[in-house]
């Protein structure tokens, strides 16, 4: 059956706040380049740049210009479409803090916005979510039809997570609030549910009753690249394991939904995140790992400690590796070992599900447990390790050889960015790839948890150089149950 590329969305004002930073220029204005030339933004429909830099809206059409050439070269390859989508953008200087009275130009801006869906995104620091939707509420710029995104971090605990939430849910009803996490946006991380849920050669082998453990690697190559006063409040917790792998550990953990209606999805999510087993200052001696990066290679090039990256002393960890616990029946007594960090070997970002070995190893010790891995970084795709006979006509070899999908090989047009996925979800007003407020409440309570018994046992974060796997510990943490981390060649 044909379907079509892509689906058509309807005419859209989109208000972007934070217009000139670094998510904007990088991420948003190159993926909404991307629909308009693929012809999904219709042609009614306005992009509207708001931040405190005084300029006007030929200015940034020149500054989005630019940067487009820089975070997206090669794609205007016709110079007549790039300038066609320019003219969909205008500019407002506006500060985010001004009183209501000072934000007449943005409401001017969208005074004769016909009947468009109006969406207002925050790439913005969280302190201003909330008095951003305060505006939008006091200016009644915040219309039945506008829908507000969040970008994470949603606060930095569960008492400020509490209070974002509270604030812009006193202009914006639930069903018109998208708290976005570009992973799960990803394809790989769509496609899991696929995988588990439209296979059924799959589902009945997802238990404890097959799987052996799981494992969550997102590690990163850079060190903090100029956010140093941000992460230093934050860590890597903070910064990836509340939010993106919480998201990867729900999905590969989740019940099957009902139907792929977005509550239904995130229903069981949230069942997953309150059966996380919480931790106390014994659990974290033998069941984390912190780190923080010293000077060392990477890519062969001298890369500088964090202290000095930052310029000042810090406990604040870079690296943080966890056995986490799932406490229902699917799961009991499978663990799931997530770890993130900056300044590692090599970037990526994968789900490894191992199997058990087989109860009795009739080929001899080179059998190796299956195991299915899925990359979401830097290439995306689906890998099954099996064990095949090695060819040739001596004595029978067993060697774990992969079942390959290489989504770049396998589908030769090309996918979309995550945001461009995302945001166009916003202007369809589809929530299932976005956090419900009791969701991102659940992984900040679990991850309180975590800091505060972190806080109770003391201690430093343990060193690892940079451009390598991590600290010793880590590896510790998984000798002590008798495994592995994944990290192929």
């Amino acid at each position: 059956m044909h379907r079509p590329t892509f689906v058509p969305v309807p005419p859209f004002d989109l208000v972007v706040f934070g217009a000139t930073g670094d998510l904007s220029q990088r991420k948003l204005f190159p993926s909404l380049l991307h629909r308009f030339l693929d012809g999904q933004i219709p042609e009614n429909s306005r992009i509207i740049g708001a931040a405190r830099t005084p300029m006007d809206t030929e200015a940034f059409r020149k500054v989005v210009q630019e940067n487009q050439s820089k975070f997206a070269p090669g794609v205007c390859v016709d110079e007549a479409q790039c300038s066609e989508f320019l003219k969909h953008l205008h500019y407002v200087t506006l500060d985010a803090m001004a009183p209501a009275s000072e934000w007449a130009a943005l409401k001017q801006e969208l005074a004769n916005g016909r009947d468009n869906v109006r969406i207002f995104y925050l790439a913005t620091a969280p302190s201003l979510f909330v008095p951003v939707a305060q505006r939008l509420g006091e200016t009644k710029l915040a219309t039945p039809k506008s829908r507000i995104v969040l970008e994470k971090p949603i606060g930095r605990d569960l008492a400020s997570a509490r209070e974002i939430n509270d604030g812009v849910g006193a202009v914006f009803d639930e069903d018109r609030i998208f708290r976005i996490d570009h992973y799960l946006g990803k394809e790989t991380v769509q496609n899991l549910l696929v995988l588990r849920f439209a296979n059924m050669l799959v589902e009945p082998i997802w238990s404890r009753q097959t799987i052996d453990h799981v494992q969550i690697t997102v590690a990163e190559e850079i060190g903090v690249e100029g956010r140093g006063d941000y992460y230093d409040k934050s860590g890597a917790l903070r910064d990836m394991v509340q939010n993106h792998i919480m998201q990867l550990l729900c999905l590969t953990a989740a019940e099957a939904p009902n139907s792929m209606d977005a509550d239904a999805i995130r229903t069981e999510k949230i069942k997953v995140l309150s059966a996380l087993k919480h931790f106390d200052a014994r659990d974290v001696v033998t069941k984390t790992v912190r780190g923080q990066y010293r000077a060392g290679l990477v890519d062969g090039k001298p890369a500088p400690s964090y202290t000095e990256e930052i310029g000042r002393p810090s406990r604040t960890e870079t690296y943080v590796a966890i056995k986490a616990e799932i406490e229902n029946w699917r799961w009991a007594g499978v663990p799931f070992y997530l770890r993130t960090g900056k300044r590692l070997a090599k970037r990526r970002s994968e789900i490894v599900v191992q199997f058990k070995t087989p109860p009795v190893l009739i080929f001899g010790e080179e059998e190796l447990p299956n195991r299915l891995v899925l990359r979401l970084q830097p290439d995306e795709g689906v890998n099954l390790w099996l064990n095949m006979k090695e060819p040739g006509p001596g004595g029978l070899y067993v060697k774990a050889a992969p079942l390959n999908l290489s989504f770049a090989d396998e589908f030769v047009v090309r996918y979309p960015d995550a945001y461009e996925r995302l945001l166009m979800d916003v202007v369809r007003g589809n929530l299932s790839l976005f956090m419900r407020r009791d969701e991102v409440e659940a992984a900040w309570k679990w991850a309180d948890n975590l800091l505060a018994a972190w806080d109770e046992a003391g201690g430093d974060p343990k060193p690892y150089a940079a451009g390598s796997t991590g600290p010793e510990a880590a590896a510790n943490l998984m000798d002590r149950d008798r495994r592995t981390w994944w990290d192929p060649e």
